[in-house]
Formats: C-alpha cells, sequence, structure tokens
C-alpha cells in the first residue's frame, strides 16, 4: 500500500512539474502585446476618430438636461462597427461627470436588448437602479413599472436610458416604449430621457404611431468608415495594444482594408488587428505580418460561421443541410424547387414536419441575408423566374455543424443525392 500510495504521489508531483514548466514556458515567450483590451469592442477610448459630428449631435441634444430641462429622446441608426455605442456611452460618460460640477444630477442606464428583451426585465433594471428590492420574476409589470417612478422621482434629476439593439425589445411589443416615452408626464421632479440603439433602419415602421413619434425626436445617422478612417482608429489602438515596433507596416493598412470590404465595420477591424497579434505570439515570432492578418480573417469568419449555423432554427438547419447535400453533389447552382423537393425527402426520413414552399423560400432569403448562400433570381422564360443558389459556407464542416443538433443526427446516417450507401 506504501509503495502504492508512493508511486501515485510521485506521479502527481511530476505531472504539477510538467504543468508549472508549461506554463513558464508560455511565459517565456515573447509578448507582443502592452495591452490586449484596448482591442476589445467594450473599451471606449476618451477619443474616437472620425466621429466628432455625431458626439456633437448627441450632446446637443443631452445639455438640456444640465439646465434642468428634459433632452428630446433620440434613435440612431447605423450598421455594425460604426461606432453607435461607442460615442454614446462616451457622451454618457461626459454628461454624468460634467452633471457632479453643475450640481445638476445627471445618469446614464446602458441596457443591451439583445440579452434584456422583455419589458419586466427592463423595468426591472431601472428599478434596481434607484435601490427598488424588485425581483427578477414574478411580479406584475404595472407593479414593477410603479416602483420605477417611485424611486426616480424622490428628487430633481434626470435618467438617460440608453437602450442598445432596441429592435430586439420591439420584436415581443412596444408597450415598454410606449410607457417609458409617456412616463415624464407622471413624474413630479425627475426627468427621464430615451436613447435607442439599432442596425435596422426599417424597425420603427412597425412601432405604433405614437411610439414612433415620441421616441424618434431626433435621428441621428452613422454613417460606415471608409478604409483610411479605420486605419487612423487602428492606429490609435495599435499604439496602446501593442509594443513598439511589433507591427508591420503593411498590417494597419490591411486590416482596415478587409474591414472596409465588409461596409467599414470598426469593430471588425479591431478584432483583425487583434487576432492577428494573438496568432503571431502563439508562434513565438516577435512582429505581426500580413501573413497573421490573412490567417485571422479566415480564422475569424470560420468562426462566425460556426457559430451562425450552431445557432439556426432546427429547419433553417435542415434547408441548409439539404442545400449543402446537393451543392456537394452538383457542379451547378441550385434553384429552389430542387431544394423544397429535396427538404421534403429529408423531412420524411427524419419524421420532421414539412413547411410550405413558400415558409421554405422564405427561411432562404434569411440565410442569403447571414451570408450563408447566396442567391440571385433569375428568368427561365416562358417558366417564370426561380432564384439561383450557391453555398457560401464550407460544406463539410457545416454539415458536421448541423448534426450536432439532436433532432437531425439521422441525417449523418442517410445518404445524400448521387450516393450510395456501403
Amino acid at each position: 500500500m506504501n509503495i502504492s500510495g508512493g508511486t501515485v504521489l510521485q506521479e502527481n508531483c511530476l505531472k504539477n512539474k510538467a504543468l508549472n514548466g508549461f506554463f513558464e514556458e508560455l511565459l517565456d515567450a515573447r509578448a507582443i502585446f502592452t495591452n490586449k483590451d484596448v482591442l476589445r469592442p467594450t473599451y471606449v477610448p476618451d477619443h474616437l476618430p472620425h466621429r466628432k459630428a455625431q458626439i456633437d449631435d448627441i450632446a446637443r441634444v443631452l445639455v438640456a438636461a444640465l439646465r434642468g430641462e428634459t433632452p428630446s429622446n433620440i434613435l440612431i441608426y447605423g450598421k455594425t462597427g460604426t461606432g453607435k455605442t461607442a460615442v454614446v456611452k462616451h457622451v454618457g460618460k461626459e454628461l454624468e461627470e460634467t452633471s457632479e460640477t453643475k450640481g445638476m444630477p445627471c445618469s446614464t442606464l446602458y441596457i443591451n436588448c439583445e440579452v434584456v428583451d422583455t419589458q419586466y426585465r427592463v423595468l426591472y433594471h431601472l428599478a434596481r437602479l434607484f435601490g427598488k428590492d424588485v425581483p427578477p420574476t414574478g411580479w406584475p409589470t404595472d407593479q414593477v413599472y410603479d416602483e420605477f417612478k417611485n424611486g426616480i422621482d424622490t428628487e430633481n434629476r434626470s435618467l438617460i436610458i440608453i437602450l442598445d439593439e432596441v429592435d430586439k425589445l420591439v420584436k415581443k411589443g412596444d408597450e415598454i416604449l410606449y410607457n417609458l416615452t409617456r412616463v415624464n408626464s407622471e413624474l413630479n421632479n425627475a426627468k427621464v430621457s430615451i436613447i435607442g440603439i439599432s442596425n435596422d433602419l426599417n424597425f420603427i415602421e412597425f412601432l405604433d404611431p405614437r411610439v414612433r413619434s415620441s421616441l424618434g425626436e431626433e435621428e441621428i445617422i452613422f454613417p460606415p468608415y471608409d478604409a483610411n478612417q479605420l486605419r487612423d482608429i487602428l492606429e490609435q489602438r495599435s499604439r496602446m495594444a501593442f509594443k513598439h515596433d511589433a507591427l508591420k507596416p503593411s498590417v494597419i493598412p490591411l486590416c482596415a482594408a478587409f474591414a472596409a470590404q465588409e461596409h467599414g465595420d470598426a469593430r471588425r477591424a479591431l478584432d483583425l488587428l487583434r487576432t492577428s497579434g494573438e496568432l503571431a505570439e502563439r508562434v513565438n515570432v516577435d512582429k505581426v505580418e500580413e501573413e497573421h492578418v490573412r490567417k485571422a480573417r479566415d480564422k475569424i469568419e470560420g468562426d462566425r460561421v460556426v457559430e451562425v449555423v450552431r445557432t439556426l432554427p432546427t429547419q433553417s438547419k435542415l434547408i441548409l443541410y439539404g442545400m449543402a447535400t446537393l451543392y456537394k453533389n452538383n457542379s451547378k447552382k441550385l434553384c429552389t424547387g430542387e431544394v423544397y423537393n429535396h427538404y421534403k425527402r429529408l423531412c420524411r426520413q427524419i419524421d420532421m414536419d414539412i413547411l410550405t414552399q413558400r415558409r421554405v423560400t422564405d427561411i432562404i432569403s434569411e440565410l442569403d441575408m447571414l451570408g450563408i448562400i447566396n442567391t440571385a433570381v433569375v428568368s427561365r422564360g416562358r417558366y417564370g423566374r426561380t432564384k439561383e443558389i450557391s453555398v457560401n459556407v464550407q460544406l463539410e464542416q457545416t454539415k458536421t455543424i448541423i448534426l450536432e443538433d439532436y433532432r437531425l443526427k439521422p441525417l449523418g446516417g442517410i445518404a445524400s443525392v448521387g450516393q450510395t450507401m456501403l
């Protein structure tokens, strides 16, 4: 027994020594970064290049709060990575700091509506901000709303509610926006304003007209960055993120060029630069080069596709799986009728409900918007019009991800079109 115990102890010591040596070796490797966090989307710098006009526009609206007045509500539009959230947070921080010196209390509350996506949860966060002991679930919504009103109205102050990705909240109803845009009529001391941020220029069309007119009192558009502007942003962040002389001169222009091709997305540019540095560190080199940027682009795109496919609804996964199997066995582009017929065969094979052709066509359009496939409407003369479809993703990887869904696993044992099971 003692011998056995001693052997186990000795093995554990050797394992620990090996593990320690492993991390020591990594720590001794060349470090490229000085502060990697400044390249993450959550970091808000003190200076935001090429967004002075938008900063000024928002500040001119919110300055009313410092005068004891109610600022207009603001709707902010722009594609992903155009600086909307960073600018609003930056202006909100400046507002809070200035209000302390002016003796006029102003506070901001940032809510990401992709996470906090119901009326109850929004009101819960608002009530808790003012010290109200509201449970995360279980109360009538009206009661939580009253708690928020009672909490904020205890003194003369302004609250700016920032609803990021507000269109995600609206998908579950616009009652919360209706209440918040009218809450000032029920307050005696406090004042509330809303800033809604959205990537979707059209979401306001689906709102109640009364909400639309109140919420969109001021509208500000954030245009995409061009390649030169993205280069300026990356230059600013790289000085804080990397050691001196850690980047080859061509790295930042290449990151900027790649991101400019995708609607001027600064978030994409920063991700590219950060991932390029990480890849360089992993191979223990002291400079980031063009090859690291190209590998980073492939890695990010692969990770994005994996995540998008993994989170698709089951029926969308099944339609995509059908297209992937058809596309693999045909050199030509697919048409919607061909895809629908194959989809029906797969549904019967795994006992899944069959959607209508109209619904499948809608899902094909959704997959096109996500960039997973490409579609083009073509005329076939007297046979009418159809969509031609090509698949943009790696076929085998996509099929493997889809088959992770337990409801679709049986497809793994079914022969594709044109194949014979052995």
